[in-house]
């Protein structure tokens, strides 16, 4: 959620380089308004998601229920969606940087 805040007020970074420098970054705010958003809003299912599973884990460990340990694809999911994202900004940045190369 924090990375979607960040994402999302870059726009307005832009917007302030834009200004004071008198030029023209080529890019435009509503990309990351909107990008960072969706990133803000998984973040709010991961929580929720999160949540849920803990107090699920929990009533089943006070029931006494031994619990198998289970690798988490979830976190796998959540993980390559990041990566995905890292990614998906580094080049946006670079793009955005340098809009003629």
């Amino acid at each position: 959620m924090g990375f979607g805040f960040v994402v999302a007020r870059f726009g307005l970074f832009l917007q302030q380089v834009e200004f004071i420098q008198h030029t023209s970054v080529g890019a435009s705010p509503g990309f990351s308004l909107w990008f960072g958003t969706a990133l803000i809003v998984v973040g709010v299912f991961v929580n929720l998601y999160s949540g849920w599973h803990h107090a699920i884990l929990v009533k089943r460990l006070q029931r006494g229920e031994v619990t198998q340990a289970h690798p988490g694809f979830q976190i796998v999911i959540v993980a390559a969606l990041l990566v995905g994202v890292g990614s998906a900004m580094a080049v946006y940045l670079v793009l955005v940087r340098h809009p003629g190369s």
